[in-house]
């Protein structure tokens, strides 16, 4: 999944894509580098971002993933919050709707996903992107996601949205220290137990600093260590800014996996 951030926040490439041609183009480059379907988002998701306005987050998305739908034929997901914006996204041409609000149990969002029968991507959060690094605490964080994933499964099929449209993403980094993320990730099989496919961003998030370089741009190779072991404890979707780079790691890991399974 190929990020592009028509934001002028984001922590990694806020401003580059803010304008709709500049936006256009990056998205058509990801494609042509290997992605398999756009996450296209106008709301910055970042620690400390400031929300934005209903009308503001259409203005921005709204006429890339119409001229994208037009141009492109792999499938596109808008990246937000706020369930009148994902309906316009709907109606515009994307297929699929990822909320990192999911945990918020807004039941106007599974109505426009049930309306749609668009994909869902269920993320979970802890607390608002403005607050929710400041003091997260879990008994068991993994316990906890992991619960956080049976209650959607076991809630979404009565407002309407079917098992089978369902994908979870346990947000690293979202309401989550260095070392909820580490054990996160160190667990990810166990997610696979849901039934439902996984989605990990792990892109050039902070807590890779401390394995790699305090800018965000520096921290490719750790990003790829985190896909690639992902792919290989069962995660079928990773969501990055860097298409090409992530796309030989993961091709490669799954050579290998696919050796390692097919031995006699």
């Amino acid at each position: 999944m190929g990020i592009v951030n028509v934001t002028p926040d984001s922590f990694s490439d806020g401003g580059r894509f803010l304008q709709r041609q500049a936006a256009i183009a990056h998205a058509l480059a990801l494609a042509e580098e290997g992605a398999d379907l756009l996450d296209i988002g106008g709301e910055s998701t970042r620690p400390g971002a400031q929300p934005v306005d209903e009308a503001e987050e259409m203005r921005r998305v709204i006429p890339v993933i119409e001229q994208l739908a037009q141009t492109i034929r792999i499938p596109l997901s808008i990246d937000t919050t706020k369930p009148a914006v994902a309906h316009a996204a709907l109606a515009a041409g994307a297929s699929v709707v990822n909320d990192v609000a999911a945990h918020r149990r807004n039941p106007g969002m599974a109505e426009v996903v049930a309306g749609f029968r668009a994909g869902y991507i269920c993320m979970h959060a802890q607390g608002e992107p403005a607050t929710m690094q400041a003091h997260p605490a879990y008994g068991d964080v993994v316990d906890e996601v992991g619960g956080f994933f049976r209650e959607r499964l076991a809630a979404l099929p009565s407002q309407g949205v079917r098992p089978e449209q369902i994908v979870f993403d346990p947000g690293i980094g979202f309401g989550k220290t260095p070392e909820h993320n580490l054990r996160l990730l160190a667990q990810l099989s166990s997610f696979t137990r849901a039934g439902r496919p996984l989605l990990l961003g792990v892109s050039r998030k902070s807590f890779l600093a401390k394995f790699s370089g305090a800018n965000p741009n520096e921290r490719l190779p750790a990003s790829l260590a985190c896909a690639t072991l992902a792919i290989q404890s069962g995660v079928n979707l990773v969501r990055v800014h860097d298409v090409a780079a992530t796309v030989q790691a993961v091709r490669m890991a799954e050579a290998i996996l696919f050796q390692k399974e097919n031995v006699v």
